[in-house]
């Protein structure tokens, strides 16, 4: 039986009783929350103080335009496989040695629950999955989620760019959403 976790915000970050409340409850609930507001409104320091608050690591995955959701699992080194099979020392047999977690793939990995900020997911392009890969993903893969689904807090957001909004919504499934000013 672990302690029940609550966030009653930081000495760094003065949170309102609503938004207590509602990380409680994406904690308490094993859910993503989703967090929009203008740059410079506080959503990153927010994430930092939620892993403060709860005693968790913080893991930060960056998103770019290029990013693809495959990369937040793990990342296959095929040049690498290759390279040692031609002109290494290395067990090319062993492909845990070409397998480089992402920050997703990080965060299922660790044993204990993280805060997982997965920044500026709007600018993800618009292939990137509409499903959280927690779960069959669109490629029709089974990813892990009852286990790891436990151990994550993930707290995304998303800078309000009007075009995107509803995308990033529909990459935040059964997410709780609020909105900084």
């Amino acid at each position: 039986m672990t302690a029940a976790l609550d966030y009653s915000g930081t000495r760094d970050y003065i949170a309102s009783p609503e938004l207590m409340q509602t990380v409680n409850v994406a904690v308490a609930l094993a859910r993503p929350l989703l967090i929009k507001g203008e740059p410079g409104t506080g959503k990153t320091m927010l994430a930092q103080s939620i892993a403060r608050g709860l005693g968790m690591d913080l893991i930060v995955w960056n998103i770019k335009s290029t990013t693809k959701a495959q990369d937040g699992l793990y990342v296959y080194d095929t040049v690498q496989r290759l390279y040692d099979s031609q002109f290494g020392e290395h067990d090319v047999a062993d492909i845990a040695r070409y397998i480089k977690l992402g920050r997703l793939g990080e965060a299922f990995a660790r044993e204990e629950r993280v805060v997982l900020l997965i920044d500026e997911i709007d600018k993800a392009d618009l292939g990137f999955p509409q499903r959280s890969p927690l779960g069959t993903g669109p490629d029709g893969v089974l990813y892990p989620r009852d286990q790891a689904h436990r151990q994550i807090q993930a707290t995304t957001h998303s800078h309000h760019h009007q075009q995107r909004r509803e995308g990033v919504a529909r990459r935040v499934p059964a997410a709780l959403r609020i909105s900084l000013h």
